[in-house]
């Protein structure tokens, strides 16, 4: 049977006095971080303020070492050096040093900069060297290749400009092929360095992505646990404690009963709630257990089987025993091939209806009608008039609003569907559960 009169789960529900809170959203996965550069997050500042002390360090070893060698080339008269060309190149040397922490804002001037003061400052060269592998990082080609024809071209400007007395035929070509395979090599050192930071940094978001994915696992598994406890102590729970708000309530409307139907109905109270103890006993030993181990020694109680269609008899006589009248048509010949899960399921769909037509429209008349074949799915329907029949309670049992919703999710996680809402003046609950063939 088809579901007709659906009504969205956040909707009010006609004629039922409750409205159907939806669940709580799902937790969403956090937003993704932006962009982060490649060098990874930022540095502490003293690991900062060392960074860029010991690269000055490492340039100015390494310019006085070349000029050093330079002075002795000097010394024993293979090159003309005069003291005012000593004096330009130690104050370009250190000058270039001062650009060396500004490479970071501007690396293409910064290197474009050193290197055009190599033609002139060989004590340059190590700043040179640091601006260039610094650069090649990024990885920007052009920009390297730019800065490549000034590293070239200044390289073979100083040598022209402060030739080697010794060697009047060193020519100009093997200079500028020694020149270029330098700074081949400082490219390479820097691509290599760059693509090692994009690597660890690249390591670094997997983990913290991997971080707040397993958190977000986390709280999705928590809510989902709330949520399965919340179900599972209302299916348990509700139509118990609705059959005692039920006669507790006619207990104090209806003051003019007989001692007899007063013993009647306390016994009827009685038994609900020491049903609804044991059941809700049985349904902590379950939250706290866990699948694959033993009961503790304090529950050594097996647990009973949970309900299926095959005890719907059983839920309909209890339900006539608290005032309702419940009619049920049965329209297939045989449930006995029927899934466990989905027998469970059709139940507490059967259960919760009964218990939302008892607090709803008390003393009303239900008709509860299963059918149902293999390859054709179970279909339930639960109908009630939407007005009480009998005597109204002073005060109707408290309302959660979750069951109706919970037996939406139910029904869509078996792969069914289910519905609820009104219809020619009757309250009307449909189901439809999958059975394979």
């Amino acid at each position: 049977m088809a579901p007709a009169g659906t009504t969205s789960p956040g909707a009010a529900v006609p004629g039922s006095g409750t409205s159907a809170a939806p669940p709580g959203p799902p937790v969403p996965l956090p937003p993704a971080p932006a962009a982060r550069p490649a060098r990874g997050p930022r540095r502490p500042r003293l690991a900062r303020l060392w960074g860029e002390t010991w690269r000055i360090l490492a340039a100015a070893v390494f310019g006085f070492f070349v000029s050093g060698f330079v002075a002795y080339e000097a010394s024993i008269g293979d090159r003309d050096m005069s003291g005012g060309r000593w004096a330009l190149d130690f104050v370009l040397g250190i000058a270039s040093l001062a650009l060396l922490p500004l490479r970071r804002r501007a690396p293409t001037v910064v290197a474009l900069v050193v290197s055009a003061v190599t033609a002139f400052s060989v004590t340059a060269a190590g700043t040179e060297a640091i601006v260039a592998i610094s650069l090649a990082t990024h990885r920007r080609w052009w920009r390297i290749a730019a800065v490549g024809v000034v590293f070239v071209g200044a390289g073979t400007a100083y040598e022209w400009l402060n030739p080697v007395e010794a060697a009047p035929s060193y020519p100009l070509v093997l200079n500028v092929v020694i020149m270029v395979g330098v700074y081949a090599l400082l490219v390479w050192i820097g691509a290599y360095i760059g693509l090692r930071r994009e690597h660890l940094a690249s390591l670094r978001e997997r983990a913290e992505t991997a971080e707040r994915e397993q958190a977000s696992r986390v709280a999705q598994a928590r809510a989902n646990e709330r949520s399965r406890i919340a179900r599972e102590m209302h299916d348990v729970l509700a139509h118990r404690m609705s059959l005692v708000a039920m006669h507790a309530g006619a207990l104090a409307y209806r003051t003019d009963l007989p001692p007899a139907k007063v013993a009647e109905t306390a016994a009827v109270v009685q038994s609900s709630a020491h049903a609804a103890l044991e059941e809700l006993r049985e349904v902590l030993g379950v939250l706290r257990s866990t699948d694959g181990e033993d009961r503790t020694a304090a529950d050594h109680h097996p647990e009973r089987p949970q309900p299926t269609l095959a005890d719907l008899d059983e839920l309909v006589a209890e339900a006539r025993a608290g005032g309702t009248q419940v009619q049920v048509e049965r329209l297939s010949a045989d449930l006995a091939g029927l899934p466990v899960a989905v027998s469970r399921n059709a139940f507490r769909i059967v259960q919760e209806a009964l218990t939302n037509a008892r607090k709803h429209a008390p003393w009303a008349p239900v008709t509860v009608t299963v059918w149902g074949a293999p390859g054709d799915g179970l279909s339930l329907t639960v109908r009630n008039p939407l007005r009480t029949v009998g005597p109204t309670p002073a005060e109707l049992p408290p309302v959660s609003g979750l069951g109706l919703v919970g037996l939406t999710e139910r029904a869509e996680l078996s792969g069914g569907r289910f519905s609820y809402g009104e219809r020619g003046g009757q309250f009307v609950v449909s189901a439809w559960l999958p059975w394979a063939p």
